[in-house]
């Protein structure tokens, strides 16, 4: 049986395995905050994905992805949050308002790019919104926290909800607080919801 650093380094040796210079030149233009990756294309990165979840799912669960979830977010190599982000997905139907809050603590604690940020919003925090996991009320304490990505997840985590029930007024008092907000990534969530 693997333990957690046994794991991480599965998926880090996966990864150098896999590692393309080349498309970590292409996409790094992208990144303001700068970009550290491997370069593993997404046809890799997703078959990856799916041999980990597929070996691990059984032995893991919930709760093993999330703790290595919660590593994963932590390191600085571009592709590992992606896996985390990736395996939390996996479990959305069993999520409570307890995992809404650990994936706030990875935009906190380890997500530090606007791509993982939308990634976990649109593909996480969303569908939890649109399911009744937890009310938008839940992301209250994000809009003045002193994480720019937990602030911009605010607004790109409504995108969905509010599409489909078209409550704009709802959606303008709510993200009010993060109006004055200096910082240009949480602009451009703000932005990106307003259209």
């Amino acid at each position: 049986m693997k333990g957690l650093s046994g794991r991480l380094a599965e998926i880090r040796g996966y990864c150098e395995a896999h590692a393309d210079p080349a498309l970590v030149k292409k996409y790094s233009r992208y990144f303001k905050e700068g970009y550290d990756a491997y370069g593993v294309s997404l046809p890799l990165f997703e078959a990856g994905r799916d041999r980990f979840l597929a070996g691990w799912r059984g032995e893991l669960g919930l709760p093993g992805f999330l703790e290595l979830g919660d590593a994963l977010v932590r390191e600085g190599k571009y592709e590992l949050p992606s896996f985390a982000i990736s395996f939390a997905r996996a479990f959305l139907e069993e999520f409570t308002p307890a995992e809404f809050q650990r994936m706030g603590r990875w935009l906190a604690d380890g997500v530090g790019n606007w791509a993982h940020c939308d990634f976990l919003s649109g593909e996480v925090l969303s569908p939890c919104l649109l399911r009744g996991v937890v009310p938008k009320e839940a992301m209250a304490g994000w809009r003045v926290s002193p994480s720019r990505w937990q602030r911009r997840a605010v607004p790109v985590s409504l995108i969905k909800p509010f599409k489909q029930t078209g409550e704009i007024e709802a959606a303008l008092t709510f993200v009010g607080p993060l109006m004055p907000d200096a910082e240009r990534v949480v602009h451009q969530g703000l932005g990106w919801m307003l259209r």
